[in-house]
C-alpha cells in the first residue's frame, strides 16, 4: 500500500516539473516555423533532385556498361 502512495506522489512529482519545464520553453514564432518549413521542404527538393540527376547518371553508365560487353 505504502508502495502505491509512493508511485502516485512520484507521477504527480514527475507532471509538475513537466509543467515548470514546459513554462520556460521559448516557442518559436510562426513567422520562423514557417521559414524553416520552407527551408526544409525546398533542400529536401534539392537533395531529393541531386539523387535522381546521379541515378539516371549512373543507371545510364550501367547500361552504357552493359551494353559495351554484350555485343
Amino acid at each position: 500500500m505504502a508502495e502505491e502512495k509512493k508511485v502516485k506522489k512520484d507521477r504527480g512529482r514527475w507532471f509538475r516539473e513537466m509543467r515548470s519545464e514546459l513554462k520556460k520553453v521559448v516557442w518559436p514564432t510562426p513567422e520562423k516555423v514557417a521559414k524553416n518549413t520552407g527551408t526544409v521542404i525546398l533542400y529536401s527538393v534539392l537533395i531529393g533532385a541531386c539523387i535522381w540527376i546521379f541515378d539516371g547518371v549512373a543507371g545510364l553508365f550501367i547500361k552504357t556498361i552493359f551494353g559495351l560487353f554484350n555485343a
